[in-house]
């Protein structure tokens, strides 16, 4: 969609992009007053050629532009409009990095990330992932993302990404950062962030290669006693994918945050689902089949 105009897309149409992402590194510095965002992107040609990178881009703030940790120049390196970002002159594969500026509390769309009361969340299906930085949001781009995200720690006491959680600290000013990294490429809009005052309850899954998963699903305080028939939940899908199709879960961990104002019902992110409370949580004093 360009603006309010849809645009209609036909199979036929079809092309395979000219670069493709191999590994993306994204570090966020979470404030009220705008969220830094700075992207690191390890990009290939996918054929010999001269081909600008054009990436999508929506309602950002571009501050930084590097190739290589060379940096770059508008209208001699790149070219800016209202929704992509294109760079000419470009090697067969090289690193981009990205710096640009979003206010999540200001963020009304719904899409990329945006601050709902005190929680950050993300929704970046189907292309909401260019609200955050510039990138090539398609799904047949698939690359490994590893996630930094830095915040006040009273604010933010819990930060959470797709994968596997490999190492967290605090700083001298108040705030926390933790790193997450998920090694399996994936588009993306399967990309999730979530960060905030949330509690969560624990369990575990022994999967059929007797490797055990650390589940959690992570809610406001109010909602802690209503969780117990989502972890059932969860625990029955992940053997059911074993035994139906052979599917190992392939994390240390599986997430599933439930709070009142996520925009939609569920956002299924590799690894760390969304849900609007509404939808998955229940208990048998308060709720009916129906």
């Amino acid at each position: 969609m360009k603006g309010d105009t849809p645009i209609t897309i036909y199979l036929k149409d079809y092309k395979a992009p000219d670069y493709r992402v191999e590994k993306v590194q994204l570090t966020f510095n979470l404030k009220n007053n705008g969220t830094q965002v700075f992207s690191r992107l390890t990009i290939s040609k996918n054929h010999h050629g001269s081909n600008p990178l054009v990436l999508d881009g929506k309602n950002l703030v571009l501050n930084a532009l590097s190739l290589d940790d060379k940096s770059l120049r508008e209208g001699t390196d790149y070219q800016l409009t209202e929704d992509a970002l294109s760079i000419h002159n470009l090697p067969d594969r090289f690193e981009l990095m990205i710096e640009t500026q979003i206010n999540p509390a200001d963020n009304t769309s719904l899409e990329g990330l945006y601050k709902s009361n005190s929680i950050y969340c993300t929704q970046c299906e189907a292309e909401g992932f260019r609200a955050i930085t510039y990138y090539l949001d398609r799904p047949d781009v698939m690359a490994s993302f590893t996630t930094t995200i830095i915040a006040n720690k009273e604010e933010c006491p819990v930060l959470l990404s797709n994968g596997n959680l490999i190492s967290a600290g605090e700083n001298d000013d108040g705030t926390h950062w933790v790193t997450w990294e998920d090694p399996h490429k994936k588009p993306s809009y399967l990309f999730a962030l979530v960060a905030g005052d949330l509690e969560y309850i624990q369990d575990k899954y022994i999967t059929s290669a007797d490797r055990e998963v650390d589940l959690r699903i992570y809610v406001e305080a109010e909602n802690l006693t209503r969780c117990d028939h989502a972890m059932i939940s969860l625990k029955k899908a992940m053997q059911w994918d074993e035994q139906e199709f052979g599917l190992e879960y392939d994390l240390d961990i599986y997430m599933i945050v439930a709070v009142s104002d996520f925009n939609a019902g569920a956002m299924e992110n590799k690894g760390l689902n969304v849900f609007n409370s509404a939808y998955v949580l229940a208990k048998p004093e308060t709720a009916t089949d129906a």
